[in-house]
C-alpha cells in the first residue's frame, strides 16, 4: 500500500466532510493542503490578507450554515486569521482553522516562526488540537467538524505543524475518524413548555425575540409557524434578521424601543442578553420572560428569568407549536397590541421620511439607504460595515431570507464588510450581493477588492463616505477622525473592477445599477453628509 502524507489526509478529511471551499493565503506549510484539496474538488480562494479570507469563511459559514474552513502559513500568516476566529467565536460560527506552524521538533529551540498558536487560539475556539502524528489527522479533522457543528456551534483550531504534515504513513495504519449515522439533538422539558403557553395566554403584550440559535438549528419555518399561529410581534438580533422575512404582518422593527418597554412577556430564542440587548435591561424590569438556550449557562446570565428551557431552538419551538394548539391559543388575543405597535411603526417611518427623501449635498445616508434599498431584490445578500452607515443601514434595509444580511454583530468589528461579500458570494454565486460600507471600514481591507476581482466575483460595494471615522460633530475632538475624501472609485478602477462616484442623491440609483451591469466587482463611491449622525450619544464626551 503507498504512503501518504499528512497535507493529503488533511484535505481527503475536508472533503469527507463536506467542506465546498478553502479559504486561504498562501505559504508553508499549508501549500499541499491546499494543492491536495484542489486535486479532491475543493474549490480554493487565495486572498492578499489572512485576516479578510477567516472573515469571508465566516460570512460563507453565515449564509450556508455550513462549516467554512481556512487556512494559513505559520507564525504571523495564521495570527492574522485571529480577528476572523474571534468574531466567529462570538457570533458562534461553526467555522475550521487549519493553522500552519513550525516543525514540532524545533519547539523551544527558537524555530522560525516559533509560537504557540494553539494558547493564542484557545480563547476564541471551542476547541483546539494539536495533531502529533500524520495518522491523527482524519480523526482530529473529522471530530473538528463534530464538535464546531454541534450544540452551541464554534470555530475549532488545528495546529498544523510542518513535520506532522509532511510525515509519510500507510493508509492502513490510520486513526480512522468515528461518526454517527444519524443523532438527536435536546428538546426542552415538556412541564416548562406546558407552563410557557400558560403564562403567554395571561399576557397582554408579548413579543419574540429571536437570536442566532434560531438561525443556527435551522428554524426559520418552525419560527414562522409559531408567529403565524400565535400572533405574537417577533423581533431578532442584528445577524439573525429574515429567519422570519421583515415584510411579515407581525414584524414591526421601527417600534422595537416601545416594543421592549412595554411588552409584558418575552419569548427569548437562542440570544445572549449581552450588550447589544443591554444586557436585558432594555426589556421592562415587569416582565415575564421565557430564555430558551441550547447552552444552559447562558440561561438567566445578566438577567432574572420567569423559565429557563435547555434545548435545541428548533426542537423547543416545535414543542411550543404543538401547546399552542393543544391549548387553542388564537392568533386574534393580541389584536389590540399589534394594532399600537403598528401605529408607532407607521410614525416613527413617516417622521424618517424627509431624511430618507433628502435632496441635499453631501447625501444624507438615510437616503443613500433608502436608493439601495430600492436597487435590492428580495434574494439580494447585503453585508454591512462601518459606524454611522451600520446603524442607519440596519435600521432602514429589510431582509428577507435567513442569513442574507451580514454584519459585525456582537464584536462591533470594523472591516467585515467586504470579506464579508465575497465570502457571501462564493456561498450563493447567483444570488446579488452588496455590501453598505463606510469608507473607514473600507480602507481596512481594500486590498481584497482584487481578491474578487481575480476570482470574478461580481459584488457590489457601496460606500458612505463621510470623510472619516464616525460623524463629524462641532466643539468635540475626535483624534484621528479626519481621512478626507478617499477616492475609491478609482481604486476599483485600478484594480480592474469597476467604479462611480456619487455626489448628488439622484444619481445613486443609476450608479448602482449601471455597476450590476458591469458584471465587475464594484464600488460605487457616495459623498455623504459628515455631520450626519444615526446616534446622538458619543462615548467619551459629555454630550448626551
Amino acid at each position: 500500500m503507498p504512503e501518504i502524507d499528512g497535507s493529503y489526509l488533511v484535505a481527503k478529511t475536508l472533503k469527507d466532510e463536506g467542506a465546498e471551499c478553502l479559504f486561504y493565503l498562501m505559504g508553508g506549510p499549508n501549500y499541499e493542503i491546499i494543492n491536495n484539496s484542489e486535486d479532491f474538488g475543493i474549490k480554493t480562494y487565495d486572498f492578499r490578507h489572512e485576516q479578510a479570507a477567516a472573515m469571508s469563511a465566516h460570512a460563507y459559514t453565515r449564509v450556508t450554515g455550513k462549516p467554512g474552513v481556512t487556512t494559513a502559513a505559520s507564525g504571523p500568516g495564521t495570527l492574522n486569521l485571529l480577528t476572523g476566529q474571534y468574531n466567529a467565536f462570538v457570533d458562534c460560527a461553526p467555522m475550521i482553522t487549519l493553522g500552519g506552524a513550525g516543525p514540532l521538533k524545533d519547539f523551544y529551540r527558537g524555530g522560525f516562526q516559533e509560537i504557540d498558536q494553539l494558547s493564542i487560539f484557545e480563547k476564541v475556539s471551542k476547541a483546539t488540537f494539536r495533531p502529533t502524528s500524520a495518522k491523527q489527522y482524519p480523526q482530529i479533522v473529522s471530530h473538528a467538524f463534530r464538535i464546531a457543528t454541534s450544540g452551541r456551534p464554534g470555530p475549532v483550531y488545528i495546529d498544523c505543524n510542518e513535520d506532522v504534515l509532511y510525515e509519510k504513513v500507510s493508509e492502513k495504519n490510520l486513526n480512522q475518524p468515528t461518526r454517527s449515522s444519524e443523532k438527536s439533538s435536546p428538546i426542552g422539558d415538556p412541564e416548562l413548555i406546558s407552563k410557557s403557553i400558560n403564562l403567554l395566554k395571561k399576557a397582554n403584550a408579548p413579543i419574540i425575540l429571536a437570536g442566532g440559535g434560531t438561525f443556527w438549528s435551522d428554524s426559520s419555518s418552525e419560527l414562522k409557524q409559531l408567529v403565524d399561529n400565535s400572533g405574537i410581534p417577533f423581533y431578532t438580533t442584528p445577524m439573525t434578521r429574515g429567519i422570519v422575512s421583515d415584510d411579515h404582518p407581525f414584524s414591526y422593527p421601527a417600534a422595537r424601543s416601545s416594543a421592549f418597554r412595554e411588552t409584558d412577556f418575552v419569548l427569548v430564542l437562542g440570544t445572549r442578553f449581552n450588550w447589544i440587548m443591554t444586557y436585558g435591561n432594555r426589556i421592562n424590569p415587569d416582565a415575564k420572560i421565557i430564555q430558551v438556550d441550547i447552552f444552559e449557562e447562558e440561561i438567566a446570565h445578566n438577567r432574572e428569568v420567569t423559565l429557563g428551557i435547555v434545548g435545541d431552538c428548533k426542537n423547543v419551538i416545535n414543542q411550543l407549536n404543538e401547546e399552542l394548539l393543544k391549548q387553542n391559543i388564537k392568533s386574534n388575543q393580541w389584536e389590540t397590541w399589534r394594532n399600537n405597535l403598528s401605529k408607532l411603526e407607521k410614525s416613527r417611518l413617516e417622521k424618517v421620511k424627509p431624511l430618507e427623501e433628502s435632496s441635499q449635498s453631501p447625501i444624507h445616508p438615510l437616503r443613500l439607504c433608502k436608493e439601495l434599498r430600492e436597487v435590492m431584490d428580495p434574494s439580494s445578500i447585503i453585508s454591512i460595515d462601518g459606524n454611522e452607515i451600520l446603524h442607519y443601514g440596519r435600521q432602514s434595509i429589510p431582509c428577507y431570507k435567513p442569513g442574507h444580511s451580514i454584519n459585525s454583530g456582537p464584536t462591533g468589528c470594523m472591516g467585515v464588510g467586504l470579506p464579508y461579500a465575497i465570502g457571501a458570494k462564493i456561498a450563493k454565486p447567483n444570488n446579488q450581493v452588496f455590501s453598505l460600507h463606510g469608507d473607514g471600514s473600507l480602507g481596512m481591507n481594500i486590498q481584497d477588492f482584487d481578491t474578487a476581482v481575480r476570482h470574478n466575483l461580481p459584488i457590489v460595494i457601496v460606500v458612505s463616505n463621510n470623510e472619516g471615522w464616525t460623524a463629524r460633530v462641532e466643539g468635540i475632538r475626535k483624534p484621528g477622525r479626519e481621512l478626507g475624501f478617499t477616492r475609491f472609485d478609482l481604486i476599483a478602477e485600478s484594480m480592474g473592477g469597476y467604479g462611480e462616484l456619487v455626489e448628488k442623491p439622484e444619481e445613486i440609483k443609476p450608479a448602482i445599477e449601471r455597476a450590476i451591469n458591469s458584471n465587475l466587482p464594484s464600488i460605487v463611491n457616495v459623498h455623504t453628509d459628515p455631520t450626519a449622525r444615526a446616534i446622538s450619544k458619543f462615548v467619551g464626551s459629555k454630550m448626551e
